[in-house]
């Protein structure tokens, strides 16, 4: 297989801390887009101000990789369907296969990741093409969603 494209969808994420550094990992992993959604911090805020916690984390990657800024998830979701991405929801969620097992086949995949309390919705994972998890081993049920976009965007075709 070819090179795949890559976007990332970041869905209601509440911290500018982890949207910087999504930017970052996604920059050095090739992404092509991101799309933030919902109430996810931009790297400007309503008054075209920069968000001063993005820029410190991203470290200029919100220069390098293009981003658009939705309300709605289901738009982004009829988009890039449209465009004929495969989408693919990161989360715990009983449909979830382990990242490292899945085969991946589309020419375009758009991860989805969601916020860092409540995750990504039932509806948006049964509106996904796959539903990933990462099989955690220690008392910890969870773990932060930029270390999760980072070990899945660096070992998505491996």
């Amino acid at each position: 297989m070819g090179k795949t494209e890559t976007s990332v969808i970041l869905f209601n994420l509440r911290s500018a801390h982890n949207v910087g550094s999504i930017f970052r990992t996604a920059d050095g992993a090739g992404v092509k887009k991101i799309y933030l959604v919902g109430h996810t911090p931009t790297p400007y805020d309503r008054f075209g101000r920069v968000q001063s916690e993005i820029k410190k984390t991203s470290l200029g990657a919100t220069n390098s990789v293009v981003w658009e800024h939705h309300q709605q998830i289901d738009s982004v979701l009829t988009l890039l369907k449209q465009q004929r991405y495969c989408l693919v929801t990161v989360e715990q969620h009983p449909l979830a296969v382990a990242y490292n097992e899945y085969t991946f086949s589309a020419d375009k995949v758009a991860f989805i990741f969601g916020n860092e309390i409540d995750g990504v919705p039932d509806a948006v994972c049964q509106a996904s093409d796959a539903v990933l998890e990462i099989p955690l081993q220690g008392q910890k049920e969870s773990l932060n969603v930029a270390v999760v976009a980072g070990i899945v965007l660096f070992n998505r075709f491996n």
